[in-house]
């Protein structure tokens, strides 16, 4: 795979909610190849600041800009360069495990050497091909997001609380897909458990900037 040269530009961005300011005055670039953590405690805003990044909330204040190899991109445009995983982000639960596969790479390509069955194997859930997702565990339904989520060929990956609903297993097989998939993309994790983050070379604290 070819990797997108990209950057997010953050300009004084901010988000309030009503006439509270949840933060302001953040400045940063976002590259390729690198590894971003947003870190703060719970209710700080860091989920609000990932989808300020993402595209879904627009900014009350501040400027966000999107460069692909030097080439603006409009924010709208964002979402087919990106994959995301978060708790509060729903499976679709009347969908067996393969339907989900399948619908999800409708939109995404799958990455180099990677195809559902590889996905299933990666999740180890075998036997799991045609359960409705209803059935399946916290903890199950988020393996499937964030299989999804790695092994799609975005150049861009973007995790809220990653380990969320996970056991120890789950945590060592999160830092596996880690190393497996997140290399040469520009990682951004929201976090305040320091093994979801532990590998990020950067670290922005949203308390700076209340």
């Amino acid at each position: 795979m070819t990797i997108d040269k990209i950057s997010i530009m953050l300009n004084q961005i901010g988000r309030r909610f009503n006439r509270d300011w949840i933060f302001r005055g953040v400045d940063c670039v976002f590259t390729s190849g690198e590894s971003y953590a947003i870190l703060g405690p719970n209710g700080s805003g860091k989920s609000t600041l990932l989808q300020i990044l993402n595209g879904s909330l627009t900014p009350s204040a501040g400027t966000i800009n999107y460069f692909f190899e030097g080439i603006p991109v409009d924010v709208e445009q964002v979402f087919q360069h990106l994959s995301f995983a978060a708790p509060y982000l729903e499976l679709i639960e009347e969908f067996t495990l393969e339907e989900m596969i399948d619908f999800h790479f409708k939109f995404k390509k799958y990455k180099t050497g990677m195809d559902k069955a590889a996905v299933i194997n990666l999740l180890n859930l075998p036997g799991s091909m045609h359960k409705l997702i209803r059935y399946f565990s916290s903890g199950m339904k988020q393996r499937v997001k964030l299989a999804l989520a790695f092994c799609a060929d975005t150049p861009i990956l973007m995790l809220d609380e990653p380990t969320s609903n996970l056991d120890t297993q789950g945590v060592d097989w999160y830092l596996n897909l880690v190393q497996q998939f997140a290399l040469n993309r520009l990682t951004v994790v929201c976090s305040n458990q320091e093994h979801e983050y532990s590998f990020c070379k950067h670290r922005l604290s949203i308390t700076d900037y209340k």
